[in-house]
């Protein structure tokens, strides 16, 4: 993608924040070496949180995956319910603000560094991080706040409820006031300024580039995204769901239709890629780094896409209709399922049946121009109806991550009119900046915010994962038995 050029006050405002970007950034993704590879330490947490739950609650994942399904179909719905949206409705939300860019570009980033293995590890992980959003959104149920006909929950709040219900009052009301703050700040540079300058980009180019009438003048664009964005976040969580829930469907669906039609014009390549998937994981000198190697650049990718961890998918699942938390957490384990397992490997299928090669490791490709490139290579047209995707896959996710970062502020703030309306002015102010200027040392420190607050997340899901179980047994003695 094209970026747009900085102009002097970008680098003023990127040389002041740069010193703090750079430690933020160095902290809260500090390397440790393992077996010769580095991996952040806040890639092993979430990727050992996973592991965790999954044994924990003997492989939900797997198990409730069926009735996961049957929830979301409306089978078990009843009326009366307490909440704001449907369960549906929650997912789409949620899996709006993890279906983003990263599932293009990403993919394509940790196949040219890690090889086709890349993917096998990528989908582990996506299968791991099934059981951790179950837990993350079984609690934000549990523990949501209803005040004056409005529903408030995410880890904020289950991290001072829970911990106080467990004795720790105090830890909660830190950790919780901990993770609202950092959420604030990191809402605004992976769920809004990244978004949108992307969009921004893509709309540039297939609109003629340089010679586009927006080339020179890029904040239009912001400002069309911003009002656009503005009419869906100003009724509220009701407004953002029912546009989800048009709107995620009809998005995943376009993409998957295009991935798919390539990968069966290329179909004799299938096997290959299935092969090279499999040898690739477990080949004793990998790509990068052997079988670790491979491993780590999979899972991280994983990681970073559906954000399985996090937290912030229970702001969203926190709202839906269900007087049974951990009906919630069944609609929320297939979040990584639709971002991970499908759609990125999808992404992979395309990539390593159309243009992959060996030589591509090391020669940092970006992402986006390589998903570009496979899927033109078989369908000339297919940029168009991808750069439609990836513009729904921005919007999408600023809307999410509008209502995530809403929740979080007036949780520090209390809920107010004005608190409401000066937090999405705001949010929408920064669409435009992301769109129109590269203030890349604010966008890291955004970043590195947004991540960090896995830290009083996991935490609290590990001393809460007695309760989680407990749950999960009697509702399966009800529904499941």
């Amino acid at each position: 993608m094209e970026q747009t050029e900085s102009s002097p006050l970008d680098e003023r405002i990127d040389a002041f924040m740069q010193p703090l970007a750079n430690a933020s950034s160095e902290f809260i993704f500090y390397s440790v070496n393992l077996f010769g590879n580095e991996i952040p330490l806040i890639v092993l947490w979430l990727m050992v949180g996973g592991l965790f739950f999954t044994i924990y609650l003997r492989f939900i994942n797997f198990r409730g995956f069926k009735h996961a399904i049957d929830i979301v179909r409306g089978k078990l719905v009843e009326s009366g319910d307490p909440g704001q949206i449907s369960q549906f409705q929650a997912l789409t939300t949620a899996v709006s603000g993890t279906v983003g860019i990263g599932n293009i570009a990403g993919v394509a980033v940790a196949i040219s560094i890690g090889g086709p293995g890349a993917t096998f590890w990528l989908i582990v992980a996506g299968l791991l991080g099934m059981s951790t959003k179950l837990a993350e959104c079984t609690l934000g149920v549990m523990y949501r706040r209803y005040e004056n006909g409005v529903v408030s929950g995410g880890p904020m709040y289950y991290l001072e409820k829970g911990l106080e219900f467990k004795g720790w009052p105090k830890l909660g009301r830190a950790l919780g006031a901990f993770y609202a703050a950092s959420m604030v700040v990191g809402c605004l540079g992976i769920g809004n300024m990244f978004q949108s300058n992307q969009a921004a980009s893509i709309l540039v180019n297939v609109t003629g580039g340089e010679a586009s009438f927006f080339a020179d003048q890029v904040w239009l664009l912001g400002i069309i995204m911003a009002l656009c964005v503005g009419i869906v976040i100003i009724g509220g969580i009701k407004s953002i769901a029912a546009t989800t829930s048009k709107l995620v469907p009809g998005m995943a669906l376009l993409y998957i239709v295009t991935a798919l039609v390539v990968i069966l014009i290329n179909w004799e390549k299938i096997p290959e890629a299935f092969s090279a998937i499999w040898l690739g994981a477990f080949a004793p000198e990998g790509i990068s780094g052997g079988i670790i190697g491979v491993m780590i650049i999979g899972f991280r990718r994983a990681v970073f896409s559906n954000e399985a961890g996090l937290g912030s998918a229970a702001i969203a699942h926190s709202t839906a209709r269900t007087k049974e938390p951990i009906s919630e957490g069944f609609v929320g384990l297939l979040e990584p399922f639709i971002d991970t397992v499908v759609i990125c490997t999808l992404t992979a299928l395309v990539i390593i049946t159309t243009v992959y090669e060996p030589s591509l490791a090391g020669q940092n490709v970006a992402g986006i121009e390589l998903t570009t490139r496979a899927f033109a290579s078989t369908l000339s047209w297919s940029p168009v109806p991808l750069s439609i995707a990836a513009v729904l896959f921005a919007f999408s996710t600023i809307i999410a991550w509008s209502y995530y970062g809403l929740k979080a502020f007036t949780y520090l703030i209390g809920d107010s009119y004005w608190a409401d309306l000066g937090f999405k002015l705001f949010f929408l102010a920064f669409v435009v900046v992301g769109s129109s200027v590269e203030l890349s040392s604010l966008v890291e420190l955004s970043d590195a915010l947004v991540f960090i607050v896995a830290i009083p997340n996991l935490l609290g899901l590990y001393l809460l994962a007695p309760i989680i179980k407990a749950e999960l047994l009697k509702y399966e003695k009800r529904y499941l038995s």
